[in-house]
């Protein structure tokens, strides 16, 4: 598989060059003229904001709710392009969305979550994309799916679609959380490790789903050496048709960007570049002797599992199970580390001893 090597940076998307992070904000639907202008002229007052986002085509769950006001919006976001020197970001979800957004001279386009779960709305999408070149953002689909993302990206990139970022949305949760959709943070990390040149941007809105922690998740995005942020902003969120609580004012939205912090890539101080090799040459030691322990504590699993066969026992032992994991966490803890962080490791480490256990009696039982 190719690295996405034709990619274009952020920088060069348009004419003039691009600041990173880049910041992407505007409401979640454009829903009247009046309200799409109000809330355009606030944010246009901050010089950060290059890109100005609404849904014109809304995919809800469920019919007979806002599903957007459609294309008549198009004339909304062309005034507000023309007014204010904002660029226009719109979600499309087929060819015909984009079709009309293209002849409406919308600047950005971005694939909505849902959309990105069916590779065959992707494909039809990418076609009638290709060669196109304005920038094209893709989210991360609803379930955690890694190779279902990188899928979506290659579709537009095999049509030679090279301006290209993703979007990390987050993941739908099965699981009562405190966010809307759950970040786990490593599937963009993984992604970032596999595409070292694609661009990556948050949208803290929809991970969050209140402005509670929009801000938390915006300054973890940017510590994790995020492209930008996509963040939706409303002139009256209680009044949303779509997404109220996730939704800042402008006025928020501006305090907010103040407080972030970006961070440096790497630092010119060579006491701290000297120091930060020191530390990294110790964690580069643990972790081969982290490594070693590991197959040694295989090697006797190996074993474990040679007796059982003989005499005919179970693999899994759930008092033993038990007794692992609790004694582990006690003394884990007593370490400083944290009883998810434990547990998670005990369960990959349980996970691969049951195998090699499975692997030993499968063996013997063909001898």
């Amino acid at each position: 598989m190719e690295n996405l090597d034709k990619l274009i940076s952020i920088n060069n998307w348009f004419d003039e060059p691009l600041d990173t992070p880049i910041y992407i904000a505007g409401p979640c639907s454009a829903e009247t003229e009046e309200q799409v202008f109000a809330t355009a002229s606030e944010i246009s007052k901050n010089s950060k904001i290059k890109i100005f986002r609404a849904g014109l085509w809304k995919p809800r769950t469920r019919p007979n709710t806002f599903e957007g006001v459609g294309s008549k919006g198009l004339a909304w976001l062309k005034k507000v392009k023309e007014q204010f020197g904002l660029r226009i970001a719109v979600e499309v979800a087929n060819p015909e969305h984009v079709e009309l957004c293209l002849k409406n001279d919308i600047d950005v386009l971005w694939i909505g979550a849902r959309t990105v779960s069916n590779p065959f709305s992707i494909q039809e999408i990418a076609k009638s994309l290709a060669n196109v070149k304005i920038p094209i953002l893709i989210k991360n689909p609803v379930n955690p799916d890694l190779d279902l993302w990188i899928g979506a990206i290659e579709r537009f990139y095999n049509n030679d679609v090279y301006k290209l970022a993703a979007i990390h949305r987050g993941f739908y949760p099965f699981e009562k959380t405190i966010f809307r959709n759950i970040p786990k943070w490593e599937i963009p990390i993984e992604l970032k490790i596999k595409f070292p040149n694609l661009p990556i941007i948050c949208d803290p809105s929809h991970i969050s789903g209140t402005t509670e922690y929009i801000e938390e998740i915006c300054q973890k995005a940017l510590d994790l050496n995020f492209d930008g942020l996509m963040i939706e902003s409303h002139i009256n969120p209680k009044s949303a048709l779509s997404d109220s609580q996730q939704q800042l004012t402008p006025n928020e939205l501006n305090q907010l960007l103040t407080r972030l912090i970006v961070r440096e890539s790497s630092s010119s101080d060579t006491e701290f570049t000297d120091l930060l090799s020191n530390y990294r040459a110790q964690i580069d030691s643990l972790d081969f002797q982290l490594l070693e322990l590991l197959a040694q504590r295989m090697k006797i699993v190996e074993k474990i599992g040679e007796y059982k066969s003989i005499n005919n026992v179970k693999i899994l032992q759930l008092r033993r199970w038990e007794n692992i994991i609790g004694t582990r966490t006690e003394f884990g803890q007593s370490r400083g580390l944290t009883e998810e962080f434990i547990t998670k490791l005990l369960q990959l480490v349980h996970k691969e001893s049951i195998q090699k256990q499975t692997e030993v009696m499968n063996k013997n039982k063909q001898l």
